[in-house]
């Protein structure tokens, strides 16, 4: 496949656009194969680490167990290869996060400079763990969400739930969690290209507050109040550290420029004043 050249400007038609998707998507398919096909070789360990949140509800309290965990079900004879592509692609799209999260950036920034496109490098770095992060407050977070949801059976009642119900429930909650934490780092690499400034993250924070919690009541698959908050305060936390960043990033930026200004005064030469008022 021949790579793409794309111009000093950013600036591409309509076919180089699709033919970039095209590439990129293929990069993270790829990427995602890989990790999928090494982690099928160690399905049974994975799938331990995947069922122990749902173990920890019934060893907690004291519901029906087999082998020290809550009884999963199936229904078809093709279900149980099926569980073993899931699962395997479940860990392959964390093994591969670090090369389809910097396709998704380069793609979605075909209009910045050269010099600016360094920070594709840095967006990786810093995605990447915080990516992981929220994975992880995630798989630490199902067990609790799954004993609220599990709270509302009725007394007398037996829980008969589907592996493929469980893995599509862990599936959304890995990767919401995940990519959520990262929205905060996208709004700082907005802010250093100069798309985004701090002024306008200033005063749309209680809008931001706002939408957080919006998100998370349709971003969660439970949708219990536990899981909302548990993704909706390290979220907000992460929108102030974001916001907190741009304003130093765009003082410094404010200062360099006004340095500029006057970079190619004589010695003896007065620099301009300015006679604007002050608000």
């Amino acid at each position: 496949m021949a790579r793409l050249r794309r111009p000093a400007d950013g600036r591409m038609s309509l076919g180089e656009h699709i033919r970039e998707l095209r590439a990129r998507l293929l990069k993270s398919f790829l990427a995602i194969a890989v990790g999928s096909a090494v982690s099928f070789v160690y399905f049974d360990e994975i799938w331990r680490l995947l069922r122990h949140p749902y173990c920890q509800v019934h060893q907690k309290h004291g519901l029906q167990t087999v082998d020290g965990c809550g009884q999963l079900v199936f229904t078809s004879v093709f279900d149980p290869i099926l569980w073993h592509f899931k699962v395997a692609l479940i860990a392959g799209l964390l093994v591969g996060s670090p090369v389809w999260l910097y396709q998704l950036w380069a793609f979605v920034t075909p209009g910045l400079q050269r010099k600016e496109r360094k920070y594709s490098i840095s967006f990786v770095a810093v995605a990447v763990p915080l990516f992981l992060a929220g994975a992880t407050l995630a798989y630490f977070v199902m067990s609790k969400g799954l004993q609220l949801l599990l709270n509302f059976a009725p007394t007398g009642t037996t829980s008969l739930i589907s592996i493929d119900h469980y893995l599509s429930y862990a599936l959304a909650m890995l990767l919401m969690f995940g990519l959520a934490f990262d929205l905060p780092l996208l709004v700082v690499m907005l802010n250093f290209v100069g798309i985004l400034s701090y002024l306008r993250l200033k005063k749309s924070r209680r809008v931001s507050i706002f939408l957080v919690f919006v998100f998370t009541a349709i971003a969660t698959p439970s949708g219990d109040p536990f899981t909302m908050l548990a993704l909706g305060i390290p979220l907000i936390v992460l929108l102030e550290i974001a916001t907190q960043v741009a304003r130093v990033h765009d003082a410094r930026k404010a200062k360099a420029q006004a340095a500029s200004e006057f970079a190619n005064l004589s010695d003896d030469e007065a620099s301009p004043l300015d006679l604007t008022p002050h608000p």
